[in-house]
């Protein structure tokens, strides 16, 4: 702005002092100058507009991410699925994820660790996993949800997610097998699963239930508060896309706890 400004008042002093004898040659000078100032003003504006967006983003920061484009809150049921937690517990997060992704094993890194410690070990929240494997950029996806739900089988899920999540770019089936072993399976018992694709319509609709709830990507997480009289039902009425911050999860699940207590104060 100051420079302008600058730039103006020398315009109006070549003008009010210029000789006549060198007028001509200011000409282009003077043009040059506008352009400059022409230039400088719509450098301003591309500022302002930039600065406008920066605000907007951060006031939807403040209030939290913008609503997914698909979701609506609903009911749903979560029997059979990996569950972390107490089956009452008041909050029931779904995680949708994929082995092969780098976003959610970001999020198993830093970010579920945390809510395991904080929230699912104090009985107040319930983790449950649904695969989502993306087969068109992630082949190898699609076997190492169904290595995950074969070591379910014989009570290893957890385990098999954890081994896969720390091996991430080892997930041929040679691998895979290889981990039973290291988790100390039986071994002809998980390679037939896993070889005979047993969980193969398992994952394609855990993909489903996924794609209902608008699910685009991974991971995407869904939260609301447990069905009191049912612990395999869950209204849903949150949710979370992509890896975010520890602080998102906790606001969120936060809000539902109290949420809950209202309820409970109301009743």
């Amino acid at each position: 702005m100051n420079k302008l400004k600058v730039i103006t008042v020398f315009i109006l002093m070549l003008l009010l002092a210029a000789p006549s004898a060198w007028a001509a040659s200011t000409k282009e000078e003077l043009a040059e100058l506008k352009d400059e100032v022409k230039t400088l003003k719509e450098g301003q504006d591309a500022m302002q507009k930039d600065l406008a967006a920066i605000i907007k983003l951060l006031e939807q920061g403040a209030r939290g991410a913008p609503a997914q484009p698909g979701f609506k809150p609903a009911d749903i049921t979560i029997s059979g699925a990996p569950v972390l937690g107490n089956a009452d517990a008041i909050v029931t997060l779904v995680e949708y994820s994929d082995y092969q992704c780098p976003f959610c094993s970001r999020h198993y890194k830093q970010v579920m660790p945390e809510l395991v410690k904080n929230y699912v070990e104090s009985g107040k929240l319930k983790y449950v996993m649904r695969e989502n494997p993306i087969q068109s950029i992630h082949s190898k996806a699609m076997g190492a949800s169904q290595a995950a739900l074969c070591a379910g089988d014989q009570g290893k899920y957890w385990e098999m997610h954890n081994i896969m999540f720390d091996n991430q770019k080892q997930l041929a089936v040679e691998n895979l097998k290889a981990y039973s072993v290291e988790l100390g399976l039986d071994t002809a018992t998980f390679d037939s699963c896993l070889d005979e694709g047993k969980y193969e319509k398992r994952v394609n609709d855990d993909l489903a239930s996924g794609k209902a709830l608008g699910v685009r990507g991974t991971p995407a997480f869904v939260l609301g508060l447990t069905d009191p009289d049912d612990p395999n039902k869950a209204n849903v009425t949150q949710f979370i896309n992509g890896a975010q911050s520890l602080d998102t999860f906790n606001r969120t699940i936060e809000d539902l706890l109290k949420k809950a207590e209202e309820g409970q104060e109301e009743s």
